[in-house]
């Protein structure tokens, strides 16, 4: 799956315990597809076997093949059919996920349950669906929800940012360091508060180049690796020695220009350094902010098929590694100490990371 971690990830077991308990106490743009939500390719097309555990899962903007968070989300759909025996069948939405209220309603119409809608986007799809839906459980990723069968994945992005920010703070030479974000929303925001803190706890003096590619609203900027790439450069250029991205497949463009400028990036969702194909550019991948999109999606449908309702949030922290850093490469290995004493103050609750910039 997404290869070492930083730290032992022990989320599978104690955050699948947790959506059980709350539940009982309450992007490569070659994966768009047209209006018509043709699935993924490698998806099923066939409808579910009757009395089968049947996951349907509709993507963000990007679709299965970002090597970020879509594919992240894939990978705990995957780990159910795997280990669950689920039939599966997944879904792209047009380029500028106006159809995602359609992919929902196609999936319930098969007679998928439950359903997961993965990015924040889809937070008010999945409520009117789920009206129409009462007897279809749904989860919707980076979302809060009270409807009675809706369950939200959370993440405490701010946390393991704030990772990637003392990370690059102790490997950025000239204190210089940049951060790019695909879309200027509260979420990615959360990326860029936890990692300028990170950064400012290391070195308070430090240069932070922060650049959005597109505004709140303007899904684009997640698919847009020729903005990444140009963004970046510009930070290479003005002298930052690290880059962190939180852009989806645009960072491939943030990658590319690190590879050109001879300097670092880092990832965020997925251990980015393994899911990035090209060989020239994965060196250069010094670690990678892990958002366990993964685990929060295979727990939901473990609880699922014991029987858990929806209507909870679950929040996945650094207390119960739901993000942290991946240590693939070694880069990091050499700083492990301190990145390990800045986790436990937060778990510890001795530092509170700003989910605001």
């Amino acid at each position: 799956m997404l290869g070492k971690r930083f730290g032992r990830m022990a989320v599978g077991t104690v955050a699948g315990a947790m959506l059980m308990a709350a539940a009982a106490c309450g992007g490569n743009s070659g994966g768009d597809s047209s209006a018509s939500a043709q699935p993924s390719a490698g998806a099923s097309s066939d409808a579910p076997k009757a009395g089968a555990l049947k996951v349907g899962l509709a993507f963000d903007v990007g679709g299965r093949g970002d090597k970020s968070f879509n594919d992240a989300a894939y990978a705990g759909l995957e780990k159910a059919k795997a280990e669950l025996g689920a039939d599966i069948k997944d879904l792209s939405p047009a380029s500028d996920g106006s159809n995602r209220g359609e992919l929902l309603r196609q999936l319930a119409d098969a007679g998928y349950n439950p359903i997961i809608g993965v990015g924040f986007a889809y937070g008010e799809d999945i409520k009117k669906t789920a009206e129409e839906y009462p007897d279809i459980q749904f989860a919707v990723v980076d979302s809060a929800s009270n409807a009675p069968n809706v369950t939200g994945l959370q993440f405490a992005e701010e946390q393991g940012s704030y990772l990637a920010g003392v990370a690059a703070a102790l490997k950025a030479k000239s204190g210089h360091v940049g951060f790019v974000g695909g879309v200027e929303n509260d979420l990615i925001k959360k990326f860029e508060a936890g990692f300028v803190a990170g950064v400012k706890s290391v070195k308070k003096d430090a240069k932070i180049d922060v650049k959005y590619l597109t505004p709140d609203g303007d899904f684009s900027g997640f698919k847009a690796p020729d903005k990444g790439k140009v963004a970046a450069e510009k930070m290479y250029q003005d002298g930052a020695d690290i880059v962190y991205h939180a852009a989806g497949d645009s960072g491939l463009g943030v990658f590319q220009a690190a590879a050109a400028a001879k300097k670092l990036a880092i990832g965020v969702d997925s251990d980015q350094r393994q899911t990035i194909k090209e060989a020239d550019l994965q060196p250069v991948i010094m670690t990678s902010m892990l958002k366990r999109v993964d685990v929060g999606v295979f727990e939901f449908i473990k609880a699922f098929q014991g029987g858990a309702k929806g209507g909870s949030n679950t929040v996945y922290d650094l207390k119960v590694d739901g993000v942290g850093l991946a240590t693939t490469g070694g880069e990091i290995d050499d700083i492990k100490d301190k990145l390990d004493a800045a986790k436990k103050d937060i778990v510890d609750g001795k530092i509170t990371v700003p989910a605001k910039p």
